[in-house]
């Protein structure tokens, strides 16, 4: 096995081990990268319909007309924020709120399976505070970001309690069955977030493939001009040696001495060389005289 072959195998070795641990690495962190910022993303939509929340209680429901047996949706918070990200979602529909409870008042906010679940959990621990989590849906990848909604204003009672004691209007609309038993402190549901994962992880596999290829690139150019250095800084000279030296063993002794320029380890070889044939000459001049 040559010089050559055994240099480029190290070196192959090398990259190899290097290609693997480093993309490896690059690839775990482009895709973190990529969750945090749809994280993100789903914390600013959450923080959104809590503003939207906030301006209804503070703004909108003590302004509103109020008509005998009429209920205002419009005066719910959870109505007005949910409606407000439905807008949302014309132009980004793969976005989505949703306040989903075990027992809500518009059926339309009931739980379905996986929010049941989230649901659950925070009703298991009530020191957590937010969950979040990839869930695969018909478009893709979706990240999920969910915090507990919990009765803490007593006065959300008054609607929830008892169909009794609930304004009538709201139980003509929704009628008797849902949104009551409600306790204080207890969670009834959860404010879930729904931000899609398909661009950001295509665009981490695109930043990962294109990071790769240059790395791939480097290399080659690289070894390209290790091998073109070895070759003419090692090989190419080492070969003129080990040529000379046969014609030498030989009895040819016509070889032009090896340059004796540099200081390098071939070029102290090289002046090596040319004493030993020195004194080769030498030894068999003095052979040819007695």
């Amino acid at each position: 096995m040559g010089l050559r072959l055994k240099f480029n195998l190290v070196l192959l070795v090398v990259f190899a081990l290097g290609l693997g641990i480093t993309g490896t690495v690059s690839y775990e962190l482009l895709h973190k990268n990529a969750r945090d910022e749809v994280l993100r993303n789903a914390g600013v939509m959450m923080e959104a319909a809590l503003s939207m929340r906030g301006y209804t209680v503070g703004q909108v429901r003590g302004n509103l007309r109020v008509v005998e047996d009429e209920f205002l949706k419009e005066s719910v918070p959870s109505f007005a924020a949910t409606t407000f990200m439905n807008l949302l979602r014309k132009k980004y529909p793969d976005y989505s709120y949703k306040e989903a409870a075990l027992n809500p008042t518009n059926p339309s906010n009931r739980a379905v399976e996986w929010e049941t679940d989230v649901v659950n959990s925070f009703r298991n621990n009530n020191a957590q505070s937010e969950i979040s989590g990839i869930r695969e849906t018909p478009t893709g990848p979706s990240l999920y970001l969910a915090r507990p909604f919990q009765i803490k204003d007593p006065a959300c009672l008054s609607c929830h309690t008892t169909p009794d004691i609930a304004p009538a209007s709201m139980v003509k609309l929704y009628g008797p069955n849902n949104g009551f038993g409600w306790k204080l402190g207890e969670v009834i549901g959860a404010q879930v977030v729904s931000v899609p994962m398909t661009l950001p992880i295509q665009n981490a596999n695109r930043a990962f493939v294109t990071f790769m290829a240059s790395l791939t690139g480097v290399f080659v150019v690289l070894f390209i001009i290790l091998n073109l250095m070895l070759s003419t800084l090692i090989v190419k000279p080492i070969t003129r040696m080990s040529q000379a030296a046969d014609k030498i063993s030989t009895g040819d002794l016509e070889i032009p001495e090896f340059s004796e320029t540099g200081k390098d380890e071939v070029s102290l070889l090289g002046k090596s060389f040319n004493r030993m044939r020195r004194s080769l000459e030498k030894a068999i001049r003095l052979i040819d005289e007695n």
